[in-house]
């Protein structure tokens, strides 16, 4: 069906993207065309279609669940950054090569500026392939699409947000006046609610809400669809100096705005919206201010952070507490013990939902480094092995994203010194100092070291930013290898997850979720660490303890210790005992 509105509508090839309308990492049902055209579920992927071929291009986390789903349909799998893969643009111009004036196809309203601009050069630079931004093939051949989501928003206390929506604009305008621009157009939904003080759930497991915002000197305007907006958020908005108009309106409002000159951030902003801007204004593509004011949490968030952890934490020691007595007793799953936690959080107070689909990989696939359990993959737990279970949830107060991997059972002794490595790593990276100002690139290998000696690695970021009651995965700042210039600085929350993935063995990750603080000032300038907030044992039974330095010993005790100080209040005798024996001192 793709190819023959493809054939009628003389286009050669057409790119699917992963990302919605706002450039968004996780999308609404209604955008998940790349899904349904190619059957691979994963977060991140693009997927190309000729009139012979098919391709899908996704990063080191999918590669086995992307092997395993595109089987049989056709889609050749392309493992970005393995050598000898090609990038899109060349892949298309040998696909189309014996093709006069080729054109490829792409939704301009989902893929965003500089994607477009980026590969409409490559493909000039291939032989002058055209791309056409202006037609969506699933508005004819997706019968059945969802529509947008129409759930309603709510208010996101200031006890939980910590600074007025006012004087977060009043913040943006001025950072805007310092790039000489006089608005933006805000179109990353977790950047919308973090300045309106506002949450939804119009993403699956992320608090956010559809629509854009509209800034300039004086006012701001919320393009949403009004059946959304409760009385309360309406007049609230109007407070804070917020106007409100209908989401499908925000092309109308670009060209309304009075302004000289405009904002608008080329990896988030679609590709159409910047044309709807009237020409007598300027449009500036540089970077939102936004992600860098957000991820720098205030006092009130970070206490948010702490509350929402030990409730956290009360649920994870909860559910390891009965986790190998009930795999011994026999008939769980991973789907099981999925539900079981989901279950003992939604009993916290103040739980919303889980921050994002949790992975329990059992044995062989936890080395599927995004894998998710389904009916017809779902394993049985045996006594023995490894569980690796990664998972999270969105509180009023905070964000919380965890990994632990469990021995079930006996281990082999390669499990048991890959379990080592991979805390080494961890623990190492917890135990960095470093200079303000440092970004994550230059950290990185503070948790690969241990791995790297021995020949391993992981081909993922080492961590991400947490957002304060909003998307688990934050930004602008990442320690990863891949350079990523944003600076580390205090306020800033950010994961330490190395892992270790063997193909059809197992996996192991360790991840807490940390928070950057001010150490010590030399005469060489003001450093940086970070301290944990995720209050959760780490299993000591897989470790190796011949491997582990003094320091590293030391740093998993005082650790222990202050998880059971911190959690013990909230447990009962037998919780408490449990967890007195799964924090006790490794030396």
């Amino acid at each position: 069906m793709l190819r023959e509105v493809m054939r009628r509508e003389r286009i050669d090839a057409f790119v699917f993207p992963s990302t919605d309308a706002h450039n968004s990492e996780y999308v609404a049902e209604h955008w998940k065309s790349r899904e349904w055209i190619s059957g691979f579920d994963g977060s991140a992927g693009t997927a190309v279609v000729t009139m012979r071929h098919a391709a899908l291009w996704t990063d080191s986390r999918y590669f086995l669940a992307a092997e395993q789903q595109l089987a049989g349909t056709g889609y050749e799998l392309m493992r970005l950054k393995v050598a000898g893969t090609p990038t899109i643009a060349e892949w298309l111009g040998s696909e189309l090569a014996d093709i006069d004036g080729a054109v490829v196809g792409l939704d301009g309203a989902v893929n965003s500026y500089a994607t477009v601009e980026a590969l409409t050069a490559e493909l000039r630079a291939q032989g002058g392939i055209t791309v056409r931004v202006n037609f969506d093939p699933m508005r004819t051949i997706w019968t059945d699409r969802p529509a947008i989501p129409l759930h309603p928003v709510r208010l996101h206390p200031l006890a939980y947000a910590g600074e007025p929506t006012h004087e977060k604009l009043d913040r943006l305008r001025r950072a805007l006046r310092g790039s000489h621009c006089d608005g933006m157009l805000v179109s990353a939904l977790d950047d919308i609610a973090w300045l309106l003080n506002l949450r939804g759930s119009d993403v699956h497991c992320n608090p956010v809400f559809v629509s854009y915002l509209l800034v300039d000197s004086q006012r701001a305007t919320l393009y949403i669809n009004k059946v959304k907006l409760t009385d309360e958020v309406t007049a609230y908005l109007a407070a804070e100096g917020v106007d409100v108009d209908a989401y499908d309106r925000v092309g109308e409002g670009l060209a309304r705005y009075f302004e000289y000159n405009i904002l608008m951030d080329a990896d988030e902003t679609s590709a159409l919206l910047p044309r709807l801007v009237d020409k007598r204004t300027k449009v500036v593509f540089a970077t939102s201010p936004v992600p860098m004011m957000k991820a720098v949490k205030n006092e009130a968030e970070i206490a948010g952070f702490r509350q929402a952890m030990i409730r956290d934490g009360v649920a994870m020691v909860k559910f390891l507490h009965w986790l190998r007595p009930a795999v011994e007793a026999g008939g769980q799953t991973e789907m099981s013990v999925d539900r079981k936690l989901t279950a003992l959080r939604a009993e916290q107070p103040r739980f919303r939902d889980i921050s994002f689909d949790t992975i329990a990989g059992y044995q062989a696939h936890g080395a599927i480094v995004h894998y998710e359990a389904t009916p017809e993959t779902d394993a049985p737990l045996r006594p023995e092995g490894l569980l690796l279970l990664d998972s999270g949830a969105q509180y009023d107060d905070g964000t919380t994203d965890i990994t632990r991997t469990i021995a079930l059972g006996p281990i082999t002794e390669e499990q048991r010194h890959v379990y080592t490595l991979v805390l080494k790593g961890h623990i190492q990276l917890e135990l960095a100092r470093f200079p303000r100002g440092a970004s994550g690139t230059q950290i990185d290998a503070l948790a690969r070291a241990a791995l790297w000696r021995e020949g391993y690695n992981y081909l993922h970021g080492t961590g991400h930013g947490v957002g304060s009651c909003l998307n688990v995965h934050e930004g602008p700042h990442q320690i990863r290898m891949e350079y990523r210039p944003a600076p580390l600085l205090p306020g800033m929350t950010v994961t330490d997850e190395p892992g270790l993935y063997l193909a059809d063995r197992f996996g192991v990750r360790i991840e807490n979720t940390l928070l950057i603080r001010e150490s010590l000032a030399t005469e060489f300038g003001e450093f940086l660490e970070m301290e944990s907030l995720t209050l959760c044992p780490i299993d000591k039974t897989p470790i190796d303890r011949s491997l582990l330095l003094p320091e590293e010993v030391e740093w998993l005790d005082r650790y222990h210790q202050t998880v059971y100080e911190r959690l013990s209040p909230y447990l009962d005798d037998e919780e408490c005992a449990w967890l007195a024996e799964a924090t006790s001192p490794l030396a």
